[in-house]
């Protein structure tokens, strides 16, 4: 039997954001219902990935723990992979300790290798600007893509950040379009 037969739907998750939001593995590591992975995000920071494989709810005990072991990696953001549903207080509590919960539906696959999915990438802080300048308007102004988005989800986009969208067009070639990522 090969190893990638062994390979969980969740790990299987983890590794694809891994590769689209450009992040760097440093470790990967089994403990008792976890696979865990260590990080390196394009800045120099870590994150701490949870694949969960248990079938009940995951609660806020899993979230407490993640933040635990982000504090003994110095990790700046968590994030937690389960094919279960999320209890309402780890929904709550994670957000106010920078751990994000990918939903049981999230694919497994790239997205963005689908012929109708444009490619997403989240602006830098200098592109940002430019983009505003040019267009003369204020972030809130552009239309709005929520942070729930898939696409959005995949890349790593959050509530404030501006995401260019590259689509193919049979009359322009390319057609180059901005959104403002939002919570709602």
């Amino acid at each position: 039997m090969s190893a990638e037969m062994n390979v969980t739907v969740e790990e299987k998750k983890a590794q694809q954001l891994i590769k689209l939001r450009g992040y760097k593995l440093a470790e990967r590591e089994e403990q008792k219902g976890i696979i865990s992975f260590v990080a390196e995000t394009k800045s120099g920071k870590k994150i701490i990935i949870w694949c969960i494989l248990t079938e009940g709810t995951v609660g806020v005990r899993y979230v407490n723990q993640l933040k635990k072991a982000m504090d003994a990696a110095e990790a700046e953001r968590g994030m937690i992979i389960t094919g279960s549903r999320y209890s309402y207080a780890a929904k709550t509590n994670s957000k106010k300790k920078r751990i994000e919960l990918i939903p049981r539906f999230f694919p497994a696959f790239n997205i963005f290798e689908h012929a109708l999915v444009p490619k997403h990438i989240i602006l830098t802080e200098e592109e940002r600007e430019q983009v505003l300048a040019q267009y003369r308007v204020v972030p809130h102004q552009l239309p709005w893509i929520r942070a729930s988005d898939p696409a959005v989800r995949a890349i790593g986009g959050r509530p404030g950040d501006i995401v260019k969208i590259i689509r193919d067009s049979p009359t322009a070639g390319k057609y180059v379009s901005y959104k403002y990522v939002i919570e709602r």
